[in-house]
């Protein structure tokens, strides 16, 4: 098998987790794959994962709960047209791994399907998007507590209405191995951490929340004192803000989107419209549209799993190819989609390396890493003095689309009313509702502010969840529909 480089290190450190203690080689895996082909498939895999875990909670200034895991197995996948056979086993050894490889043969002959067992190459080079180091291990537990009873006691000395502090640690030691049966044998030591900050504050009866923290592939050193004031500094003001917050008017709106964290409605709402699995089959509202105008001019959209660090970044994706930036819409043309194995040969046209799954007991499907829409040459401040009357949102709590048609609703956190061209004064229970493909042809203004989020996004998909990242700049979009609880 040939070794994609430069993961030559990621692949010892993958063959010491998961193939020498199990007295497994090379060979014993060319032997399962080749099992697997006495039936009829064009393609097998197999996905090996050794996962270390751990999380640590604060509340009330106390470390109330801890956790700590470890998780391996393999997963054996074959492909026959559109059809996949998967099996998987927490269990590594030749016994396993042969039981997997009959089981998926058996699926394999009757048709697609899954099932748990007990007892084309990419030509591009792998990226050295991270260092392959295990960030469980860059504190020492009393440390781990130290830093979250740190920002903790910098959340309560920001400011005296701060009634209570809610923080979390975790962080995740992730290798993968992977064969396939076009002779790539490929590996990633994938390290992940993130710090979570929540605080409540309390004037006159009234109590609000505001939340900060962010993450990334790299360890616990990155949360430096100056990191942590920033988090504290973005909860507290946030919840404080809410404090003096009136009922947001509601109807059609001009709406500042802010920079950052605010690209949740791009990744929800148009984002999973671009994966190749719902383009394949038709349900998405950008099917078929290769080519043609989705977005007003200006609007380019990329999805990049190569930026060093980023929570979403991947050196390679989990089918073993490298990942890439990928242009999803060009000044408002739609150019391609995000593609796995399966569905790029389906549809005819190149891997993308957004192959992504939970783990190994899980198939892949297409899914976003980092997606983001890139700068306009407006100032913001020129944007928002545009606007006459409008809504400037800043952030965003929870929100719910309809992939087939793009249609989103999504709850503002923090917002602020726009009345001639300036910021007035926060509002509360703004809700945003729209389409998605439709919002892309309602941005009239782009910043030159283009902003990645903190490093915090954990996206689902039919049943799945894997981090992302996302960004975007200032942009203005008009006759949005808000929801709200005040006049307009």
């Amino acid at each position: 098998m040939r070794m994609i480089e430069p993961e030559i290190a990621a692949l010892a450190t993958a063959k010491s987790l998961l193939l020498n203690p199990y007295g497994l080689t090379e060979d014993h895996l060319g032997r399962a794959l080749a099992a697997i082909f006495q039936h009829k498939v064009s393609y097998a895999d197999l996905y090996f994962q050794y996962t270390r875990f751990e999380s640590w909670n604060l509340e009330e200034g106390i470390v109330k709960s801890g956790s700590f895991g470890i998780d391996q197995g393999v997963g054996v996948r074959a492909v026959s047209g559109e059809r996949q056979a998967f099996s998987y086993s927490d269990e590594i050894s030749e016994l396993a791994l042969n039981a997997a490889a009959q089981a998926v043969r058996s699926i394999a002959s009757q048709g697609a399907g899954r099932s748990k067992v007990v007892s084309h190459a990419s030509s591009a080079q792998a990226r050295d998007l991270y260092v392959a180091t295990d960030p469980l291990g860059s504190l020492d537990p009393t440390a781990k507590v130290h830093l979250l009873e740190k920002i903790e006691q910098m959340a309560r000395q920001r400011d005296p209405r701060v009634r209570q502090v809610m923080a979390s640690l975790s962080g995740e030691y992730d290798v993968v191995l992977l064969a396939r049966s076009d002779g790539v044998l490929a590996a990633d030591v994938r390290p992940l951490v993130r710090l979570s900050l929540s605080v409540i504050v309390e004037q006159g009866g009234r109590r609000e929340q505001g939340h900060a923290g962010g993450g990334g592939r790299f360890d616990y050193s990155a949360f430096t004192d100056e990191v942590l004031e920033g988090y504290s500094a973005l909860a507290v003001d946030e919840a404080l803000i809410n404090l003096d917050a009136r009922p947001a008017p509601a109807g059609p709106t001009t709406v500042v989107l802010g920079p950052g964290w605010p690209g949740i409605l791009l990744h929800e709402a148009i984002g999973h419209g671009l994966e190749g699995d719902f383009n394949r089959k038709g349900s998405s509202a950008f099917a078929g549209r290769i080519g043609q105008r989705v977005a007003a001019p200006g609007i380019t959209i990329v999805d990049d799993g190569t930026l060093p660090q980023r929570r979403g970044s991947l050196n390679i994706d989990d089918e073993g190819n490298a990942t890439q930036c990928t242009v999803l819409i060009e000044d408002g043309i739609l150019k391609g989609y995000m593609q796995d194995t399966l569905n790029a040969r389906l549809m005819k046209t190149a891997v993308t390396g957004n192959g992504r799954r939970e783990s190994y007991a899980h198939l892949p499907m297409p899914r976003m890493t980092n997606t983001y829409m890139l700068n306009g040459g407006r100032d913001p401040g020129e944007i928002i003095a545009s606007v006459k009357d409008g809504l400037y949102a800043v952030n965003f709590g929870g929100g719910q689309v309809d992939i087939t048609n793009g249609k989103f609703v999504f709850s503002a956190t923090e917002a602020y009313r726009i009345e001639n061209g300036k910021i007035t004064y926060p509002v509360k229970g703004a809700t945003l509702i729209g389409n998605g493909p439709d919002v892309l042809t309602h941005v009239s203004m782009i910043g030159n502010d283009m902003r990645l989020d903190a490093g915090v996004g954990t996206c689902g998909k039919d049943g799945q969840s894997v981090p992302v990242g996302l960004g975007q700049p200032t942009l203005r979009v008009d006759g949005l529909t808000v929801g709200g609880t005040g006049e307009s």
